[in-house]
């Protein structure tokens, strides 16, 4: 039968499909486990490169937002002033500026600009 399948396969890509089918089948027979790792079918996502990682840094700066407008109301668990802490890194403001609720409006205002654009 799989012979059948291989002759009436037009290119390397259709082998390659037919190859590995039948090798999936197999190991599912047998009970052996196949690794799908790396694993390349020459086809490309439907979703661009470049629209995933905009969506990865969009989602970030979301989940971002709501962490640093927990803090701003009053919620100073560790994980939510570590991430406040990250957010402000690399600048010369600390969490015990007399106008740190000034700074975080200021930095969750820009997070939305960011956003937006």
């Amino acid at each position: 039968m799989l012979v059948t399948y291989l002759e009436a396969s037009r290119d390397l890509c259709e082998t390659d499909s037919i190859l590995l089918g039948a090798a999936l089948a197999v190991c599912r027979i047998i009970g052996a486990k196949l690794s799908t790792a790396g694993r390349t079918t020459g086809q490309s996502s439907a979703i661009p490169a470049w629209r995933t990682r905009i969506e990865e840094r969009i989602a970030k700066a979301r989940a971002l937002i709501v962490r640093l407008t927990c803090f701003r109301s009053g919620n100073t668990r560790p994980r939510i002033v570590r991430n406040v802490r990250m957010a402000f890194a690399g600048t010369n403001i600390s969490l015990s500026q007399v106008d740190i609720m000034q700074k975080l409006t200021e930095r969750i205002d820009n997070l939305k600009q960011r956003i937006a654009a």
